[in-house]
């Protein structure tokens, strides 16, 4: 999946965005999972990985939950993972009912992963999920880009949210694999 080439048509994005957002909402709120729009169609029929990103007005992450693999519509994903972004994340507290009016979501359609080699990665344009043994670590590909990484910083910081040394990258056990995401983000509120 590239820029000329997106999964996720703008009235799509549009429409995955209101969905995690009202998804989170009525967790938070009303205390019940909603259902996605009824039949899924177009991207939402789609099995496809994907992450839910949560930002608050200033740009702070505030929870980031996704799949690598589809486990099944990218409708129902989106609503599972909206809310593991706000409640599961553990890094985080759980979102409160007074914070979500000031979140910022941002959905992320992901590619198949490719197989790749350490110099193959392109940051801003690829994400990487880093495995060796047991342990696994994933970037998405607007991570290095928001912190203007070059290759060898985007590998090391993967490496490290792995729990695996910075530069395990280096070693022929550590398999890298990359990816592409089509990122669709929410304004900011005023």
């Amino acid at each position: 999946m590239s820029a000329s080439s997106p999964v996720v048509t703008p009235e799509e994005g549009r429409a995955l965005l209101q969905l995690a957002r009202r998804a989170l909402e009525t967790w938070i709120v009303e205390h019940r999972k909603i259902n996605p729009p009824a039949p899924l169609s177009g991207a939402m029929a789609r099995e496809l990985g994907a992450f839910v990103t949560l930002h608050t007005r200033d740009g702070s992450l505030r929870g980031c939950i996704g799949h690598m693999m589809p486990g099944g519509p990218l409708g129902r994903e989106i609503v599972d993972l909206a809310i593991a972004a706000g409640v599961h994340d553990p890094r985080f507290d759980a979102v409160t009912a007074a914070e979500l009016p000031g979140l910022v979501y941002e959905v992320s359609v992901l590619s198949p992963l490719e197989i790749s080699r350490a110099e193959d990665v392109v940051p801003g344009s690829h994400g990487i999920l880093l495995r060796r043994g047991h342990r696994s670590g994933v970037l998405l590909p607007q991570v290095a880009k928001e912190h203007g990484w070059d290759r060898n910083t985007f590998l090391t910081h993967t490496c490290m949210k792995a729990g695996l040394p910075p530069d395990a990258w280096r070693d022929d056990a550590t398999e890298i694999r990359t990816f592409t995401a089509q990122v669709i983000c929410e304004q900011a509120p005023e």
